[in-house]
This record gives C-alpha cells, structure tokens and sequence, in this order.
C-alpha cells in the first residue's frame, strides 16, 4: 500500500515524490532471474527505503536482517540473488562482535560473486574488508544534507542514467579508495564517493534509497549532527530533496537494473 505523502496536492507534487521511476525497469526483459535479495539494516526501525520499493516492485523478495539486534547471517548466498548493507550511525571501526562479522561476511558475496551494494556505512564496511581505512575528516567536518559530486568517466558509463550531481548525504566518516577498486564518483571532503571492486561488489558513501519520509525523520531524530561543521541546516535538506531526487530516483531505478545482472553478465564498460 502506498501512503499519501505531504504535499501530494501541491502542483507537480507527485512527480517530485514519487519514490521511483517504474518505467525505469520497462526495458528489463524477462529472462531476468528473481530471487531473494539480502538486506541487511542496523537500527530496529530502520528501511530499505527507495530500493526496497524498487526491488519489491520487480518481484525481488526482500530477506531483511539486523544482525545488530541478534538476526544470524547466512552461511552462504547460494539461495540469494544479491545483497544490500544499509548505513547505521554507528562506525566500521567499532570493536562490536556484529560489526566484525558483517565485514567479514562480505567476503562471502566476493567470493560467490555475488551482486554485493554497500550504502554509508556498508560502503565503508567494504573498504574495510578490503583493507583500507574509514576515517573522520581532518578538519572535522561532515557531509549532511546535500552535496554535489563529480561522476568519474567509468561513473558516467555505469548505467544509461546519467549519474546525478547532486546527492543525499548523512556521515561523519569516509574511506580511500581501495586498491584495485574503480573510483565512480568523488566529493570535495570526502573524495571517495562511489567505486565498484570486481564486477558486482558497489560502495555509495550517499544515500540514493532516501525517501522524504525518512529524510524527515533523520533531520528531527539526528538535529544535532546539522550543528557540525560542514553540515546544511534542516530547511536545506527537505528544499534540495525537491530540487534533486527526481534524477537520484530515475538513475537508481536504472543502476539497480544492472547491478541485479552484475553477478552474471559483465556491465558495459
């Protein structure tokens, strides 16, 4: 069921709210595998978001899981089509048994070469078990709200939706680029901002699956990380959601097409 959302009555307001673009997914042909796709979430109200409203609309099952809070992993992806960590306001640098076991787990989606997708904190769990830091900013400063960044030439020929420019953002922390990895995207304070290791494992450091609901709850539950240095004021985030989630929402409708393929078949280059 889909809710009214505020707003809906405004001129062109549904457009602009529509969490995802279906006829991003037109093309697909149906030789396309379904299955069951591994999402894995670390607060106990936490969503997939957009992409889980994408997926679910391609007849993809969602098996979600909060290690977190006692839900065991897998021991093998065998009987999934891909998985998905989602970001949390802890760090990949905590000593939590549960933080240790997901960055290890996904060595599993490598080695099964497994559609693997890492947003915020699951991108930086990546560049973790790739060995590579995950680290505040120098000077302290933050992204929160939103922020433009630079699409690299292997970024811009990552699906046929060009790469938005301008992209959600909630972290304090950021990683390198690992080695061997393909840098998409970068930022200004944080310069890694998306890559792909191999040919189906992805690091997004920003948040394409935000909606404006949980847009609206991030900015009153976490207020105070909007007093931090670097950081857009409340009013900033909800007007840049209506300036710019059209184009995140149609390029992740695109991307996610590809990257369900990823495991199987190799992306244009």
């Amino acid at each position: 069921m889909v809710r009214s959302r505020p707003g809906a009555n405004r001129p062109d307001a549904h457009a602009a709210l529509d969490p995802f673009d279906p006829a991003a997914f037109r093309d697909m042909d149906s030789s396309d595998s379904r299955g069951t796709i591994l999402v894995v979430l670390h607060q106990e109200h936490s969503t997939p978001g957009r992409f889980g409203t994408l997926l679910a609309a391609r007849g993809y099952r969602l098996d979600l899981r909060r290690p977190r809070f006692g839900d065991p992993l897998p021991e093998t992806l065998a009987e999934h089509a891909g998985m998905i960590v989602f970001g949390g306001p802890m760090s990949a640098n905590d000593a939590d048994d549960w933080i240790r076991r997901e960055v290890d787990f996904i060595g599993v989606a490598l080695t099964e070469d497994k559609p693997f997708l890492g947003i915020c904190l699951g991108a930086q769990m990546l560049a973790r078990y790739l060995g590579h830091r995950v680290c505040p900013h120098p000077q302290g400063r933050v992204e929160c709200g939103y922020y433009p960044i630079q699409p690299t030439e292997h970024g811009q020929r990552l699906c046929e939706c060009p790469f938005p420019r301008q992209v959600y953002q909630w972290h304090r922390e950021g990683f390198d680029l690992p080695y061997g990895a393909t840098l998409l995207a970068k930022g200004q304070d944080f310069e890694a901002q998306a890559f792909r290791f191999g040919r189906a494992a992805y690091g997004f450091q920003f948040h394409p699956e935000v909606t404006f609901a949980m847009m609206c709850r991030w900015t009153l539950s976490g207020a105070d990380r909007m007093a931090m240095p670097g950081a857009r004021p409340r009013h900033r985030h909800l007007e840049g959601w209506f300036r710019h989630d059209r184009a995140v929402a149609r390029w992740s409708g695109a991307f996610l097409k590809n990257w369900l393929r990823s495991g199987t078949a190799s992306l244009s280059e």
